[in-house]
């Protein structure tokens, strides 16, 4: 098997079990996955995380991709997509950082409560998480921590989105329900 195949022939390939075609498109894809991420989230680190990320996607999604875009562009987004998730939980955790870095200026004694108060309501908050089905939970995490779609999170999951909107009904009522017993 030769990488002179076309994207749809090496999907092809896939699809009838040959993981060599997975191979070679992953090859053919990986470092503008990297250098794309790399230039999303400038962190070498990231990156690789977002590569491996990307290409389990590809790997559990090709056998349903429709080649209405290009595979590039399928995966441009998907890289894109976990690229901004990553930014986005980097810059929740570093609201969340009650360490003082170099040149900021120092908090305030409110500042420090404040900051001590929201860490443990999120710590609270995923303790809560846990206590919710592993389904429900899922979904509540994808769509209010990574903002995604309920079309995404179907593409992800597989489930319907009906279903998914049911899981995060269930998922918002008790999670509602923890917090109010809890007076969070």
């Amino acid at each position: 098997m030769t990488d002179t195949k076309s994207d749809s022939q090496l999907i092809e390939e896939f699809i009838s079990g040959s993981d060599i075609a997975f191979n070679l498109l992953a090859k053919r894809y990986q470092q503008k996955i990297y250098w794309h991420a790399r230039r999303m989230t400038g962190n070498h680190l990231d990156a690789d995380e977002i590569v491996q990320q990307v290409l389990l996607v590809m790997y559990n999604k090709l056998r349903s991709f429709n080649f209405q875009s290009s595979v590039y562009t399928w995966i441009y987004k998907i890289t894109s997509t976990r690229s901004l998730n990553l930014l986005r939980k980097n810059k929740v955790r570093s609201l969340f950082s009650i360490e003082d870095k170099a040149g900021e200026i120092l908090k305030t004694e409110n500042d420090i409560i404040s900051d001590l108060e929201n860490k443990e309501k999120i710590e609270k908050i995923q303790q809560f998480l846990l206590k919710i089905p592993a389904k429900q939970r899922e979904v509540f995490i994808l769509r209010n921590f990574d903002e995604l779609s309920y079309d995404e999170i179907s593409e992800i999951t597989g489930r319907s989105v009906g279903a998914l909107k049911a899981n995060y009904f269930h998922a918002f009522n008790k999670l509602k329900d923890l917090m109010k017993n809890e007076k969070l």
